[in-house]
């Protein structure tokens, strides 16, 4: 199988592996099966083995210009992924009780929510910024539906996790949340502290250092 047929078949695993786990009854059975540790643990090997196989077959489909390649679309990634990796890591800088993340020590206080106030999923927001980027950098039809499907998903995983929230919190979920916003132009409050500025910068480099051997793409224009 090659070409559309790979790409396919490759997109339909990916769609599967996470909308079947997904589903609370099939969840619920395999971590009784498998036992928690084990379950996410797997679930996280088979999503990356998926996600690598999904990206290749992208890469080797045929070639069908959806978005015309002009230079300035190039640069679109180079100046977005700055914001990705500082979103990113300032979402995983601190407690967050409503979305992915959140591995800091401090408990959250809804008076001082830091990027909560700006986005109470940055990580969400930093997965969507990447694909948009992505999107106008290849805009070939394979690459439109692989990084349209992970801006939608997280789009679409913002306002699902936000439902969620407010309705197993009930009256505690206007409580939380008052100060912080599913998407707003609102500064963080506090702002990040200077290490996670440092360690997004950094971490810029290591990507734009290793994108030409690891993607077989240069970044640059």
């Amino acid at each position: 199988m090659t070409g559309w047929g790979l790409f396919l078949a490759a997109l339909a695993t990916f769609l599967l592996s996470h909308m079947i786990p997904a589903r609370p009854a099939v969840r619920g059975w395999l971590i009784g099966v498998m036992g928690k540790r084990v379950y996410f643990a797997t679930y996280s090997v088979i999503s990356l083995v998926v996600l690598g196989w999904l990206i290749i077959a992208a890469a080797n489909a045929p070639y069908v210009e959806v978005i015309p390649p002009l230079p300035i679309f190039r640069w679109v990634p180079l100046l977005v992924m700055p914001v990705v990796c500082w979103l990113a890591l300032a979402g995983l800088s601190i407690q967050n009780p409503f979305s992915f993340g959140g591995l800091g020590h401090t408990a959250f206080d809804p008076d001082r929510p830091g990027i909560l106030r700006t986005t109470r999923h940055p990580i969400l927001l930093a997965l969507m910024l990447w694909a948009l980027a992505h999107l106008l950098a290849n805009g070939s039809l394979s690459h439109v539906v692989l990084f349209g499907l992970f801006a939608g998903f997280a789009a679409m995983g913002m306002a699902l996790i936000d439902r969620r929230n407010a309705r197993n919190l009930g009256s505690e979920w206007i409580r939380l949340s008052r100060n912080t916003a599913r998407l707003s132009l609102r500064a963080p409050h506090p702002w990040p502290r200077p290490w996670v500025w440092l360690a997004a910068i950094a971490a810029y480099a290591v990507l734009l250092h290793l994108h030409t051997s690891v993607i077989g793409l240069s970044p640059l224009p």
